[in-house]
C-alpha cells in the first residue's frame, strides 16, 4: 500500500535515537501510517512536503530541541493545528508545563508502555476528528444559509451581520459564552426554507397578493422540515429559529401564531437581529434607512413585534452592533 491509496491516519515520529523509533513502529505500524524524521529540521523539511495528522516529538534532540519544533509548528498558520504529543525521558512537572505551554496536547514519558501510547494517540485523533466534523457541519450550515439569502435577492454578509447581532444580543442578555456560539452558528439557518419558495412569489418585484402571501409564509415550516429533527443541540436550535423566526410577541406573527415568551427565546433574539439588518441594509425594492429611522421604527414595534426587554439590551449593545455592521458591510465586498 503506497501513500496514496493508504487511507489510514498518519503520524510524524521524530526521535533521534533509532531504537525508539523502532519500539513506536512496532507499536502504532498496524493501525497508522507512519512517517519518520531522526531530528528537526528533518521534521520540517518533511511537513514541506506531507500534512500528518499528529505528531509523536522528542525533546531531547541534538541542535533543534523539540520545544524548538513545537514552537515553530505552532508559529504556522499552515501546521499550528496539527495535536503534538511529546515522547521524552523528561519527566519533571516544570518540563511537561513549558511543553503544554507551547502548545502540545500531550507528554508521555519513557520508557514508555505501548498500550499507553496507543491510547493517547487514539484519543487525541479522536478528538480531531470530532473537530474536523463539528467544522464541516458549521460550513454546510453557512453555505444552506447563504444560499437561501443570495435567492432571495441578499448577500451573504447579510446572514454575516445579523448572526454576530443576534451573538451580542444573545450575551448581553446573559447567554454564556458557547450558547451564544451555538446562535451564532445556528442563526444563518433562519431563512432556509426560502429555496422552497416558488420564484414567482420569492423574486416578484411588487407586492404579494394573498395567495402568494400563503405560499410565501410557507418557508418557516420548510425550514424546519429542511433542517430535520436531530439530537444534535445546533440543528436542534436552527430547526427552532427557522420555524419561528416569523412569530410576533403579540402573536400576530405565523405559522402559528405564538406570543410572548411562548416564543422561543432564540427565536425572538434572531428576528430583531433579523429585522435591524433588513431595514439599514440596500434591497432591490428599497434603499437602506438610516440606523436612527431602523431603531425608531425597532421602538414603535416594542411589545408588538418584538419582546420589549429584548429592544432595551439591543439598544444598550447597539455602538458593538455597528461596529460589527461596519465590519461586514455590503460594499465592502465590492471589488
Amino acid at each position: 500500500m503506497n501513500a496514496h491509496t493508504d487511507t489510514r491516519r498518519t503520524l510524524l515520529l521524530v526521535d533521534d535515537e533509532p531504537t525508539n523509533l523502532q519500539v513506536l513502529r512496532h507499536t502504532l505500524q498496524a493501525d497508522y501510517r507512519l512517517l519518520f524524521a531522526k531530528d528537526g529540521p528533518a521534521a520540517l523539511a518533511l511537513l514541506q512536503t506531507d500534512r500528518p495528522d499528529l505528531i509523536l516529538l522528542d525533546i531531547m534532540m541534538p541542535g533543534m530541541s523539540g520545544y524548538d519544533v513545537c514552537a515553530i509548528l505552532k508559529n504556522d498558520a499552515g501546521t499550528q493545528s496539527i495535536p503534538i504529543i511529546f515522547v521524552t525521558a523528561l519527566n519533571d512537572a516544570a518540563d511537561e508545563h513549558k511543553g503544554l505551554e507551547l502548545g502540545a496536547v500531550d507528554y508521555i514519558t519513557k520508557p514508555f508502555s505501548p498500550p499507553i501510547v496507543q491510547a493517547r494517540v487514539r484519543t487525541h485523533l479522536s478528538l480531531v476528528q470530532a473537530t474536523e466534523v463539528r467544522e464541516t457541519r458549521l460550513q454546510i450550515i453557512r453555505c444552506l444559509g447563504a444560499a437561501a439569502e443570495y435567492r432571495d435577492n441578499e448577500t451573504g454578509l447579510h446572514i454575516v451581520r445579523m448572526s454576530h447581532y443576534a451573538w451580542r444580543l444573545a450575551r448581553e442578555i446573559g447567554y454564556s459564552d458557547e450558547a451564544a456560539d451555538e446562535l451564532l452558528h445556528a442563526a444563518p439557518m433562519h431563512d432556509v426554507g426560502k429555496i422552497g419558495i416558488p420564484d414567482s412569489v420569492l423574486l416578484k418585484p411588487g407586492k404579494l397578493d394573498p395567495a402568494e402571501w400563503a405560499i410565501m409564509r410557507q418557508h418557516p415550516a420548510i425550514g424546519a422540515r429542511i433542517i430535520g429533527d436531530h439530537p444534535s443541540g445546533l440543528l436542534r436550535l436552527a430547526a427552532t429559529i427557522a420555524l419561528r423566526h416569523h412569530e410576533k410577541w403579540d402573536g400576530s406573527g405565523y405559522p402559528d401564531g405564538l406570543a410572548g415568551e411562548a416564543i422561543p427565546l432564540a427565536a425572538r433574539i434572531v428576528a430583531l437581529a433579523d429585522v435591524f439588518d433588513a431595514l439599514t441594509s440596500v434591497r432591490p425594492y428599497k434603499s437602506a434607512w438610516s440606523v436612527d429611522d431602523a431603531m425608531h421604527y425597532i421602538r414603535e414595534q416594542s411589545g408588538r413585534h418584538f419582546d420589549p426587554a429584548l429592544i432595551e439590551a439591543f439598544e444598550r449593545c447597539l455602538p458593538d452592533i455597528l461596529v460589527f455592521k461596519a465590519r461586514w458591510a455590503d460594499d465592502a465586498a465590492t471589488p
